[in-house]
């Protein structure tokens, strides 16, 4: 049976959140931001290994404990300039210890309201599908393009439109060979659709919230209140 193998890029600066401490590592609810989706990995049996790529040289992750993860998490001196480059880092690092037809479930450290019951559902949904996919929620608001000045250009439909989240998951050597062949990919459904495969879009939540802004992380440390996680 194939196996499930998760990665967590934690190789960025977060520059938009305006902290000198890399995103990953800012306090959210007494523990670094990358520790709440690492915990939540780590209740899925399944899984059974969990690598968070790190920068070459992080001086962070060894001045925190993560022993309550347990045993299957395991940092990978594997990040790359950009997210793309980390996972494929990471990919040609397990090579020998992966089969090509294991799945590889990528989430994003700065999603640290990911609950286990979502993960598991999601791993239910895509057990037998031949190409994998992502979590992402149908778009609800009004979308326009702007024009010069900011000004409206066009109202864009938003039927079928969805917000792509994580985790995203797809098998080792497609995803490899995608992200191959596209470099500036933003996710990894970007990359399996360059293969000319058609990801599954499977229903997340709002709650799996992705911390860009410093307001975001008020919202994420209530939402982890909510779920009794804080």
């Amino acid at each position: 049976m194939p196996r499930v193998f998760a990665i967590v890029p934690a190789a960025g600066q977060g520059t938009r959140i305006g902290d000198p401490v890399p995103k990953q590592y800012i306090p959210l609810a007494g523990k670094p931001m990358v520790f709440h989706c690492l915990a939540a990995l780590a209740k899925v049996a399944r899984i059974e290994r969990i690598f968070v790529v790190l920068a070459p040289g992080d001086r962070h992750w060894a001045r925190h404990d993560w022993s309550a993860l347990g045993p299957r998490v395991e940092p990978l001196a594997a990040g790359g300039a950009h997210r793309p480059q980390s996972v494929l880092n990471a990919l040609a690092m397990l090579e020998p210890r992966v089969a090509k037809d294991d799945w590889i479930l990528v989430h994003d450290a700065a999603r640290p309201c990911i609950e286990t019951e979502l993960v598991e559902q999601f791993l239910d949904e895509l057990a037998d599908d031949p190409v994998g996919g992502l979590l992402a929620m149908p778009l609800a608001d009004t979308l326009k393009s702007a024009s010069e000045g900011q000004r409206v250009a066009a109202t864009i439909p938003r039927l079928n439109l969805w917000r792509a989240q994580t985790p995203q998951m797809f098998r080792y050597e497609a995803l490899r060979r995608g992200l191959e062949l596209r470099a500036d990919a933003t996710d990894e459904s970007q990359a399996i659709e360059a293969l000319n495969q058609a990801p599954r879009l499977v229903e997340g939540e709002n709650g799996n919230l992705k911390v860009t802004f410093a307001e975001d992380l008020a919202l994420a440390e209530m939402i982890l209140q909510r779920q009794g996680r804080a």
